[in-house]
């Protein structure tokens, strides 16, 4: 669980009462901020409030604050944490209002302090703890539930309980003396009137509750002092109609009756000016277990870092056993009822006068556990580290970070977007070198435990104010020699110098509309014929549409002859596609939307030549051919062996897990998938998974933010990576979902590790988009992430490999996820990615668009080294039912800049276009423009197919070859590990100028797809 820091004199915690308000605020929704179903079919839908019992009611997304928290009756927190068990919890305890926070954390009130405010309902997106399908809150967020009854009248200081009189709110442990000394025992739970019977059972006349559940007795007031009223604010934590002190405040009471029973043996307790008749525990201990000290506590600061909820049965055993089984090897009692564990003691701690410890163990009154203010402090080691008061980190500061100040925290929010909670471990240091590595100039540590990340500028764009030295005063839990701001008090550092090398060159390319649309398409693919297929959503598209169409680039200026109408017979909604390596280049879609369509198995022959129409047709026969498990959401690979895998996805829409891989085509026998254990753990935030042939023929594979290396024969698992740290929040609950993967360029003699290029991406909930790319070479040795930042976050990117080794990041959002109303803000702005720089200098930054292209939405390369760019169905509505971001019809392309610049470019001739492995091709009449071939480089580009992000297929190689005057020759690459069997468009490039391409096939059709399906329906080609 995750515990938020609480201002001092002492520290609360979240499972003690909380401050309570006077008055009631109920906090309206507007129409747009209440959560709903959709009878559209989704990728994955967000986090979603289940039906709630009875008259409860979502309240939606409200703010919540550390030090005066929207709700503050009683709090639980743990690991089973779900909607309706917080509810379930609230409701028995008679509270009107629930809230879930932070994913654990269960609050319960009857008003809502004010200052609660509305937030965005994307705020709250941390899954709850016991079903992750559920919102419950986040940091500083609420989601907030109603019973819709009338909540009760706000707790008062009861003015009289029987004979019983108020005296007020008084002071307590000042100078460490009790104002009222014996802790007394209550039957229940503490309220007024539990605690005044407790002590008129004893004989007492003076009765005092204190920190909500704390009873205290004596015969009279010995020390301390009238406070204010507004200083008993702690609800009773058996009435909460009752106000039962406060820390360090007792609500007083004086009996005035004449019948008080004379009890002969009435309880001890220390502190109050008598003598002491406690004493510490010196035998019965666990091993190795023994007394040390009485220690004063909050000289400086409080001593303990960590704290155990408070119980009237504490003792010193108790105490102990519970931080041996969080492993601390201190255990600390205060205040009776107090068990504080840790390994050292901080904050500049220092010992007490033994005798000062003199308060009896709320469970057994013969044991010292403390005082007020004093602790009494038992160790495992037979030593207690007492480390000095911390201190700012001003030096050995990592990187270029400097310290800037204790920075005041906007009022309602947060100065810098990113955060992390590191319970027992944050530190500055910790702090500042993750936020570099995340790409961030500015970091910040607050209320201890918590991490910030950002940039600089983001302190202007808050109209930041830095307070004085001494309002970060919290130790940092992982470093307790420095300090971690506080409450709303952020330690700030800023990063000295340029941490993202961005560049922004004159010629930045540009995008172009190239043609009017027919179709919306999910998936787009350049077929060997210099033509694209396009499909689309089936039963859940368009009246009327066919589901399949091509384009002929070279009529674009002619639409009546431009398109030609193609037809599929099931729904290709959300399936998968690859161009196979039989010599005709078919291409294969694999999957579907739901029933039959999820066992689909579509083929396309591309024929015909640019300028005249095709006349081939999509076969399909599901009788005769179809998959062995339907798939939505799946993808598809050529295998170094040329057969094709598929792997993952769902049953059908939002519907069960598909977690298993098979073959085509099918190998004899019967059943032959194989089931996939770490599919299953991470469904849904798998699909569509990454699948990319390595150098040794074995496969990467990416999915959720995992990744693993499989055998391509037996599929176990030969290496398991280590998890992608794709997130831009830093948190543990960042999945990376709805991102884009590329191999980047293997040049020969092709000796270097591949590496693997992942970019963007998305969270669970709330869908925070993520700002960076991550690179591995999973097959070098200890293999790591590398990680560096992109100008703007996106999620749904589409990634596209260009000839000269570069490679567009194009398309999709600044929030959301994939999946249709679930994304907001396009992402309009194009980037060049170059694997050539240093890491941190990579990324260009190029044109924008004026077209919204999120989810649907494709990006492929054509012959000509343009890239065309299509589709976009978000299907988002503004609140009022308009749409938001349209269905996309128009077609465009992008000139990159290496055409922009106007250059003529290169042009070769080709006959030979059937490569074996290591076989020597020649390309004649080469024509350069700008060089000669001595600067000359050969680039083969494999054929794709775009949808979802994903660019199955992708691979980029840059063969040896030779030259000869105007004849080259080209060396194939040597083996199916560097390059898969399949096709390839082969350009060469005169500098940075590419010609336009010719398709070659590398590798052969070696498992004879060529005369697959030989089956009614189904056209081969042969081998």
């Amino acid at each position: 669980m995750i515990l938020d820091s609480v201002p001092q004199p002492r520290r609360m915690g979240v499972l003690k009462a909380l401050f309570v308000a006077i008055g009631l605020t109920v906090i309206p929704l507007s129409a747009s901020e209440h959560i709903h179903s959709s009878a559209n079919h989704h990728r994955r839908q967000a986090l979603t409030v289940p039906t709630l019992p009875g008259t409860w009611k979502s309240q939606g997304c409200v703010t919540d604050n550390v030090g005066t928290r929207t709700l503050q009756g009683a709090t639980s927190a743990g690991p089973t944490t779900t909607i309706e068990s917080c509810i379930a919890f609230c409701d028995s305890k008679s509270f009107v209002f629930a809230g879930t926070e932070f994913g654990d954390e269960c609050y319960c009130g009857n008003v809502l302090t004010p200052g609660a405010a509305n937030a965005t309902s994307t705020d709250c997106n941390t899954p709850c703890a016991g079903n992750a399908h559920e919102p419950c809150g986040a940091g500083g967020r609420l989601n907030l539930f109603w019973s819709g009854k009338t909540p009760p009248p706000p707790p008062i200081i009861v003015p009289s309980v029987g004979k019983w009189v108020s005296l007020g709110c008084y002071t307590d442990g000042v100078n460490g003396v009790r104002t009222i000394g014996i802790p007394t025992p209550v039957t229940g739970q503490v309220s007024i009137e539990t605690c005044t019977t407790a002590c008129f059972n004893a004989g007492l006349s003076i009765s005092g509750t204190e920190f909500a559940d704390e009873c205290y007795c004596a015969s009279a007031i010995t020390s301390g002092a009238p406070a204010p009223a507004t200083d008993c604010t702690m609800v009773c934590a058996g009435n909460s109609s009752e106000f039962c002190g406060g820390p360090n405040r007792l609500n007083a009471y004086n009996y005035t009756g004449t019948d008080l029973p004379v009890n002969p043996n009435p309880p001890q307790g220390g502190g109050g000016g008598g003598p002491t008749t406690v004493f510490p525990v010196l035998t019965g201990l666990p091993p190795h277990w023994a007394y040390n000290s009485c220690w004063i506590d909050n000289a400086h600061g409080r001593i303990f870092d960590s704290d155990i909820a408070g119980s009237q049965t504490n003792t010193v055993t108790s105490c102990i056993a519970q931080c041996v089984a969080l492993n601390f090897t201190l255990a600390g009692m205060e205040f009776a009822d107090e068990c504080y564990c840790g390994n050292t003691l901080v904050d500049g701690a220092v010992p007490a006068v033994e005798s000062t410890c003199n308060m009896g163990c709320a469970g057994n009154s013969t044991q010292a556990c403390g005082g007020p203010n004093r602790v009494s402090v038992y160790s495992s080691t037979g030593n207690v580290t007492a480390l000095p008061v911390p201190v700012t980190q001003t030096t050995n500061l990592p990187g270029k970070f400097t310290y800037a100040g204790c920075l005041r925290e906007p009022q309602g929010s947060k100065m810098f977007p990113n955060q992390i909670i590191w319970i027992g471990n944050n530190s500055a240091t910790a702090c500042m070198t993750q936020c570099a590595a995340f790409g961030y100039s500015a970091a910040g540590v607050e209320f201890g435990q918590e991490c910030y990340c950002g940039d600089i500028s983001d302190v202007t764009a808050n109209n930041g104010v830095f307070g004085l030295q001494s309002e970060c005063a919290t130790p940092c839990p992982g470093d307790p020699l420095h300090l971690c701001g506080d409450g709303d008090r952020l330690s700030t550092y800023f990063w000295n110098g340029t941490l993202n090398n961005w560049h922004t060159p004159t010629n930045i390319g540009r995008y172009e509309f190239f043609v009017p649309g027919v179709i919306v398409p999910l998936i787009a693919t350049v077929g060997i014929n210099n033509k694209v297929t396009f499909l689309e959503k089936g039963g859940t598209g368009f009246p009327n549409s066919t589901g399949a169409y091509e384009l002929d680039l070279s009529l674009a200026s002619n639409f009546s002859a431009a398109w030609r109408e193609m037809h599929i017979k099931t729904d290709v909604f959300c399936s998968g596609s690859v161009i196979m390596p039989d010599k005709a280049g078919r291409q294969i879609n694999v999957g579907g939307w739901s029933l039959e369509s999820t066992f689909g198995l579509r083929l396309y022959t591309p024929n015909g030549v640019p300028g005249t129409n095709s006349t081939n047709d999509w076969e399909e026969n599901f009788d005769e051919l179809s998959l062995q498990r339907g798939r939505w959401y799946p993808s598809a690979a050529v295998l170094s062996n040329g057969s094709i895998l598929v792997i993952g996805g769902e049953t059908g829409s939002n519907a069960a897990p598909q977690p298993n891989l098979e073959i085509l085509p099918k190998p004899a026998g019967g059943d032959t998938v194989v089931d996939l254990d770490w599919l299953a753990r991470t469904d849904p935030n798998n699909l569509y998974p990454f699948v990319i042939v390595l150098p040794s023929k074995n496969l990467f594979i990416g999915y959720f933010n995992e990744a693993r290396i499989l055998n391509p024969t037996t599929f176990d698992t030969v290496l398991q990576l280590p998890n992608i740290p794709g997130s831009s929040l830093l948190d543990e609950h960042i999945h990376f979902k709805a991102s884009s993967a590329v191999p980047l360029p293997q040049h020969a003699p092709y000796t270097a590790p591949l590496q693997i290029l992942i970019c963007g991406g998305s969270t669970n909930g709330a869908g925070f988009a993520v700002d960076n790319c991550v690179t591995i070479a999973p097959e070098a040795p200890n293999a790591t992430w590398s990680l560096e930042r992109m100008p703007s976050k996106r999620v749904m990117p589409n990634m596209v490999s260009l000839p000269d080794g570069t490679f567009m990041i194009m398309n999709g959002a600044l929030q959301g996820v994939a999946g249709f109303g679930l994304a907001n803000n396009p992402n309009l702005n194009a980037l060049l990615y170059d694997p050539t720089q240093a890491i941190g200098s990579r990324i260009s930054i190029l044109n924008n668009t004026i077209v919204a292209r999120m989810y649907h939405s494709e990006a492929a390369l054509l012959p000509d080294g343009r890239v065309l760019i299509s589709g976009s169905d978000p299907q988002t509505n503004n609140p009022d039912g308009t749409v938001k971001y349209p269905e996309e019809f128009r077609i465009e392309v992008y000139i990159p800049p290496y055409l922009n610049q106007g250059f003529k470019q290169p042009t070769y001739n080709i006959t030979n276009k059937d490569w074996a492995y290591g076989a020597q091709a020649q390309i004649t009449n080469v024509k350069l423009f700008q060089g000669t071939t001595a600067g000359m480089r050969v680039s083969l580009v494999a054929a794709t197919s775009s949808t979802h992000g994903n660019t199955m297929g992708a691979r980029t190689l840059f063969p040896a070859f030779t030259c000869a005057g105007t004849t080259c020759t080209i060396t194939a690459p040597p083996n199916a590990g560097v390059s898969p069997p399949g096709w390839h468009q082969l350009f060469i490039l005169d500098g940075p100028t590419p010609s336009h391409s010719q398709w070659v096939r590398i590798g052969g059709d070696p498992s004879k797809l060529g005369n697959w399906p030989a089956l009614p329906g189904f056209t081969t080609p042969g081998v």
